[in-house]
């Protein structure tokens, strides 16, 4: 559905988009993750076609959007961050007005604005003047616009920004149902929206592509391995080093041990695992040797990296210098 190929966009002399390439298939749902200022927008609105880039390719179904950006925007649904709504229509009025610009067929527009309506939650509110409603309702109305039209991809900047927890809840709700039947590119700077809505993510950072994947793959190209920790049960500090000296009986496979004695009088210990080996035989290994030494387990779990860690170490990273860029899968 969409390709970009090297892409670049500079204002005079800034770069704020510097050789990036992804792309994203049909039915996914593509996070951009980033500071701001990343360039996350830049990006946005050259795949919307208000935007040309300065070097090389975006393609839309095939369809360079520097070619020709008014088939490009029939595809495309775009809720940018700043809604652009008319206070004084009401609901419907407003989309009205936006399937007469979107050519809608006057025989069709009834209809048309019926089914946006009642996707969007806002059946309730038709007749209401759009400067009356919450700022929920009225990036529901955004949404509303995008979809009038039915277009097979959204990309949506920010939908989520000035929300209250439970309108955030219900925004999320909204795109995630959408995403699955059309191809979506959301925009954010919080963690949990990109975690709690997109199948891949792309973490943008100084214009440049910092990671691509799950977040489980970027996680697993980061770590190099994955990490298990056990508490165990009535234990004491003067029992770590007991512990300890009965680690060497795991064998090949745990890379690293820490162990430490908690305030309750338990113990906790890490395991990390080498990228390559068997986590889960490695896991069962862990604890055979716990219950063969007369341990009694509490608890057990593979430690996952949080996409808050992986945002925090690549930024960090591009901060300081590093020109690395990772890799761990490219959307479809």
């Amino acid at each position: 559905m969409i390709e970009v190929k090297n892409l670049s966009k500079s204002y005079g002399k800034v770069e704020a988009v510097r050789d990036v390439s992804f792309s994203v298939g049909k039915d996914q749902v593509l996070g951009f993750l980033g500071p701001n200022g990343a360039g996350k927008t830049t990006i946005m609105k050259i795949l919307t076609g208000y935007h040309f880039p300065s070097g090389g390719t975006a393609l839309v179904d095939g369809i360079p959007v520097d070619e020709d950006p008014v088939e490009v925007k029939k595809r495309i649904g775009y809720l940018p961050e700043n809604i652009p709504l008319y206070g004084d229509m009401t609901v419907d009025e407003y989309l009205a007005f936006i399937a007469e610009a979107r050519l809608i067929p006057p025989g069709e527009r009834a209809h048309v604005i019926n089914n946006c309506l009642e996707a969007c939650g806002l059946s309730a509110y038709r007749s209401r003047k759009i400067e009356t409603l919450s700022k929920g309702y009225r990036q529901r109305a955004g949404l509303a616009q995008a979809i009038l039209h039915d277009p097979p991809i959204l990309i949506l900047d920010e939908p989520t920004n000035g929300l209250d927890p439970n309108q955030i809840i219900e925004i999320r709700a909204l795109i995630r149902e959408l995403g699955r039947r059309k191809t979506v590119i959301l925009s954010s700077h919080i963690l949990q929206e990109i975690e709690a809505i997109c199948s891949q993510v792309l973490i943008i950072n100084e214009g440049k592509i910092a990671a691509q994947g799950s977040p489980e793959e970027i996680a697993g190209t980061m770590k190099g391995g994955d990490t298990w920790e056990l508490t165990l049960k009535e234990a004491d500090a003067a029992g770590v080093e007991s512990i300890k000296s009965k680690l060497s009986r795991l064998g090949e496979g745990i890379a690293s041990v820490a162990a430490a004695a908690l305030e309750d009088g338990t113990v906790q210990l890490s395991f990390f695992i080498p990228e390559g080996d068997t986590s889960t035989a490695a896991g069962e290994r862990i604890f055979d040797w716990a219950v063969a030494n007369g341990l009694k387990i509490l608890g057990m779990n593979r430690k996952k990296i949080s996409l808050e860690d992986i945002f925090v170490s690549l930024t960090s990273e591009e901060r300081g210098g590093k020109q690395t860029q990772r890799r761990a899968g490219r959307g479809k």
